[in-house]
């Protein structure tokens, strides 16, 4: 049985057509999440993000403005998550003036689930901040 996927969630006083190129442009991903981007979002197009020490790659599944962007994710070179390997979804809900964000991380191996739960829940808490600055 798979394990269940890592959740989180914010709220961002904008509209989802402001709040959808934070995860598709690389300049405005690393206003709130990671150092360096090389995105190219379109199905089939390369998802990369340095957190830190630690680049994330993958490829976009589904870039459906301004409402769902999903993407592969892996570390390079992980015998446990290799790049690619793990899902992210993310789907932006009109509510009145604001978005409701909903981030769920599937196929994450046991081992990295704490983790991503808090770095996840950390930059989406970050978000909000960081398209406020813009918005």
């Amino acid at each position: 049985m798979p394990a269940s996927p890592v959740t989180a969630t914010t709220r961002i006083a904008a509209p989802p057509e402001v709040v959808f190129p934070y995860f598709t442009d690389p300049a405005l991903i690393v206003t709130w999440m990671g150092d360096h981007a090389d995105l190219d979002a379109r199905p089939g197009g390369a998802f990369a993000v340095d957190v830190g020490a630690s680049p994330a790659r993958g490829t976009y599944l589904a870039v459906e403005p301004p409402t769902r962007v999903v993407f592969t994710w892996g570390l390079p070179g992980s015998a446990t998550m290799p790049a690619g390997s793990t899902t992210v979804e993310v789907v932006l809900t009109a509510d009145g003036d604001h978005t409701v964000v909903s981030l769920t991380h599937r196929d994450l191996p046991a081992e990295h689930r704490p983790g991503h739960q808090k770095g996840w829940t950390t930059f989406l808490d970050a978000l909000p901040a960081a398209v406020g600055q813009r918005a």
